[in-house]
């Protein structure tokens, strides 16, 4: 008998409710959309036909042993616990190295129990069981180690087109990720879509894993500039915080989804920030400035 995605999302809110008495504390588990729960409930007691957004979070995962926390982030597609979860888990203390093994662990683990079962839960005590091996062997730098020493780093920037972004649960994934990774750029809504994240090289890279996965079609990363250098690559930084762009819209459709930026003040913008080159990068034309 086919299972219906009502029951499926019976069995993700059961598990939601699991995993609150679980974690109790303010901050151990972060939606990504507060309200994606109660539009869950509104779908299933037939008071909205259209599908809600999935449910998105993290949960704070403490590790005994070396004392630190693990955030396991989870996406629940409509058909879980019928097909897979996404799940990545990641940790300041961790290198990329680790990370990737981790994450690959979990992954293998998780597809070893059987679809139709409740599994984050499982996820959690893999985590919390088997993370400790991980952080032994990284080489990230303890508190310990000499603080006078220059470490080199990649500097990432990366320029990344979308045909539009208007959603607001996308554009809060977007800034969500760029903040919890420490990244500066920022995220032009609208049609086209433009985002550039500048950081450390594997954040930069985590960000657009993060934002294209699971099923983002209409976006590509166009340029990706690359620089190795001393220190935490402060000095590389061409933008301070993670903007909101929003700029007046050309010409006036009348529908509230359907806008084009006026790609003339994004020109200007671009040339205030030094990258003016971008622009025929991202839309195969030379800018030219518009003479007022």
């Amino acid at each position: 008998m086919a299972v219906t995605i009502k029951e499926c999302l019976q069995l993700q809110l059961l598990e939601m409710e699991m995993l609150f008495s679980m974690f109790p504390n303010k901050g151990e588990i972060s939606l990504q959309d507060k309200n994606a729960l109660i539009y869950v409930q509104m779908y299933l007691k037939n008071i909205k036909e259209g599908l809600p957004p999935q449910i998105e979070y993290s949960i704070s995962v403490d590790i005994d042993e070396p004392k630190v926390k693990v955030d396991l982030h989870v996406s629940l597609p409509h058909s879980y616990p019928h097909s897979a979860p996404q799940l990545f888990a990641r940790s300041n203390a961790l290198d990329r190295q680790n990370q990737l093994q981790l994450n690959k662990h979990l992954t293998s683990h998780i597809s070893s129990l059987d679809l139709g079962e409740l599994c984050v839960c499982a996820a959690v005590q893999w985590v919390r069981d088997n993370s400790a091996s991980y952080f032994q062997n990284s080489n990230v730098s303890s508190e310990t180690a000499p603080k006078e020493k220059s470490v080199k780093i990649i500097f990432h920037r990366m320029w990344i087109y979308s045909h539009h972004i208007y959603r607001q649960e996308l554009k809060k994934k977007i800034f969500d990720c760029a903040k919890q990774l420490n990244l500066t750029g920022f995220c032009l809504t609208g049609k086209p879509g433009i985002i550039c994240v500048e950081g450390l090289k594997e954040n930069c890279e985590e960000f657009w894993h993060v934002i294209r996965y699971p099923n983002w079609k209409h976006i590509s990363c166009k340029h990706v500039e690359s620089m190795e250098t001393e220190g935490n690559g402060d000095k590389l930084h061409l933008f301070h915080t993670f903007e909101d762009l929003q700029f007046q819209a050309h010409g006036d459709y009348g529908l509230r989804n359907d806008y084009h930026m006026d790609l003339g003040q994004f020109l200007e913008f671009l040339k205030q920030h030094q990258s003016e080159h971008i622009f025929q990068i991202l839309f195969g034309v030379e800018g030219k400035h518009s003479d007022n």
